[in-house]
This record gives structure tokens, C-alpha cells and sequence, in this order.
């Protein structure tokens, strides 16, 4: 009964990612009526069931027929998902667990804005911020903690940063900057730099497979935080075994 919860859940906060997504990127209140993305209809409650109503309307608007993206089902149905995976799985007490449903939550977010839009609102990094602040908070050892995790991140952001400036944000968004800040007070020093370069990598590949298949060229611009909270992600479930891996490899 909770896992089927979770998944409901899990499909309203999807949907309201959606409404996130779709609305902080282009500095739009996230409060008020949905509206068609065509005709510019007020959309009533009966249309913005998560998942049901865009299968029940075959994909399309009610009012003016047109086909919608599958992007709204799909981050819905990816955000039930991750609900119930990380409630089975993660070893976390309760209220830990809670902290991690936000913390995924805002990085589904974060990730589908800056595909979408290349923008990643400082509204959905604050959210982040306050979860990552509450998952440490939780572990205990007060302010020095704090300070400690603080400063890792601002370890962790240096070289993003340096990067934003040499190359006047064309290379690094400052978006990307305050994320990694993020990432190193989660993680700390090692386990962001891991996150970062796992992101950079993955990045690399996809970034030269489309390349390979004339989908971008040479000057084109490409999101890099979906490839940062990719890396994120990574060392988040994976604890210490991937950091104890990649210390063994390259013996620091």
C-alpha cells in the first residue's frame, strides 16, 4: 500500500515538475491554471490527471487537437519511478529517505529544464540545497560539519568557476557553477570531483556521438547539467564504493 503511494505520489510531484520545467526557465510564476502550449487554453482539473489524461486524450489537446509531447508523461512516469526504487532500496532511515525523494525530486527537475532550455532555475537549486543542508543536518556534528561541507563545496566549485570566466560562460554556464557548489557539499571534495568528472565524460561521449551523427556541430551549445546531475546521481547510490574504486585506481 505504500509503494502504491509513493507511485501516486510520485505522479503529482511529476506533474508538477512539469509545471516547473515548463515555467521557471522563463520566469513565469509556477502558481495559476495550466494552459495548452497552442492554443493557450485554460486546462481544467479532468485534463491534468498526470499520465491518464494525456493517454486518455490520445496525446492531444482537448480543445484544439494538436499533439502534445511525451515529455509530460514521461517526466511524470519517471518521477513514480524513482518514488518507489529509492524506498525500496535506499538503507536510509524514514526521514532520510523523505530528504532523498526531495533531493531527486528537484533533480529530475533540474535535469529536464536545462535539456529543455539550457536554463537551471535558481529556484530548483535553492530546493536542492535545502535538501542536501537536511541530509547532512541529519547526520549530525553541528556547525563545524557544516562549515566543513561548505567549504567542500566551494573546493569543488573553483575550477567550474574558473572555467565560467576564461571562457566568458560560453563554455560553463554559471548555472553549472552553483550546481557543482551543490554537489561538493553533499558529497564532499572527492566524491564531487568523482560526480564532476563522471558528468564530463559522459557528456564527452554523447557530445562526439552527436556530433558523429551531424546532430550538433562544432559550435553548438549543449546542456551540461543533465550530465552533471547524471554524475551526481551516480555517486550519491553508489556511497563509498565508487570513490574507494577510483582511489584504487589512480592510487590517491
Amino acid at each position: 500500500m505504500v509503494l502504491v503511494f509513493l507511485f501516486v505520489l510520485g505522479l503529482a510531484v511529476g506533474s508538477f515538475l512539469n509545471v516547473c520545467i515548463d515555467r521557471l526557465p522563463k520566469n513565469k510564476k509556477i502558481t495559476g491554471r495550466s494552459q495548452c502550449d497552442f492554443c493557450k487554453k485554460k486546462l481544467k482539473p479532468i485534463d491534468l490527471i498526470p499520465v491518464f489524461s494525456f493517454f486518455q486524450l490520445g496525446g492531444k489537446c482537448k480543445y484544439c487537437h494538436k499533439k502534445l509531447s511525451f515529455y509530460y508523461p514521461f517526466v511524470e512516469i519517471v518521477t513514480a519511478v524513482v518514488f518507489v526504487v529509492l524506498w525500496v532500496y535506499l538503507p536510509q532511515s524514514e526521514i532520510q529517505k523523505v530528504f532523498y525523494l526531495g533531493l531527486f525530486a528537484t533533480l529530475i527537475g533540474i535535469f529536464f529544464a536545462d535539456l529543455k532550455y539550457q536554463i537551471i532555475p535558481d529556484e530548483l537549486q535553492i530546493t536542492l540545497f535545502i535538501f542536501a543542508f537536511f541530509l547532512i543536518a541529519d547526520r549530525g556534528g553541528g556547525v563545524k560539519q557544516l562549515a566543513e561541507h561548505l567549504f567542500s563545496g566551494a573546493i569543488v566549485m573553483l575550477p567550474m568557476y574558473l572555467l565560467h570566466i576564461l571562457t566568458k560562460g560560453k563554455g560553463m554556464g554559471f548555472g553549472d557553477v552553483k550546481l557543482s557548489f551543490i554537489i561538493g557539499f553533499l558529497l564532499g571534495i572527492t566524491g564531487g570531483f568523482i560526480a564532476l568528472y563522471l558528468g564530463f565524460a559522459v557528456g564527452a561521449v554523447i557530445g562526439v556521438g552527436l556530433l558523429m551523427s551531424k546532430k550538433r556541430k562544432w559550435k553548438s551549445k549543449i546542456a551540461f547539467g543533465p550530465f552533471i546531475v547524471i554524475g551526481f546521481i551516480s555517486v550519491l547510490l553508489s556511497g563509498q564504493r565508487l570513490i574507494e574504486l577510483v582511489r584504487e585506481i589512480y592510487r590517491f
